[in-house]
């Protein structure tokens, strides 16, 4: 989930060209519908987003309801401390190259 088009676009791109298959929604409340769909191997996220619930909130909804999914949290406008991020939970701020983003998503 991305809230600016252009950094959605380019990330959905990237991971594309990467070989990923990638599901974009535009709030937490529709990725929540997803993940209960379908299996979801990871999110990616930024910290900032419309809706219910900001991208942490999502975060730990995720790790609560879906604990093998890997999550992986963006921003530009703010750096999560250690204790806000979720088990497991990986961070990148933004802006970000392909590669440094190609880099945190295959971490695991």
């Amino acid at each position: 989930m991305e809230d600016e088009p252009l950094i959605l676009l380019d990330v959905e791109l990237g991971l594309q060209q990467a070989d990923h298959t990638v599901i974009s929604v535009c709030n937490a409340d529709r990725a929540i519908s997803i993940l209960r769909a379908q299996a979801v191997d990871l999110v990616l996220t930024d910290i900032d987003m419309p809706g219910s619930m900001d991208g942490l909130e999502l975060a730990a909804a995720v790790r609560d309801g879906w604990p093998p999914v890997k999550i992986v949290l963006m921003s530009g406008k703010r750096r999560p401390a250690d204790d806000e991020l979720p088990p497991h939970a990986r961070f990148i701020p933004k802006p970000f190259s392909q590669s440094q983003l190609l880099q945190t998503v295959g971490v695991w």
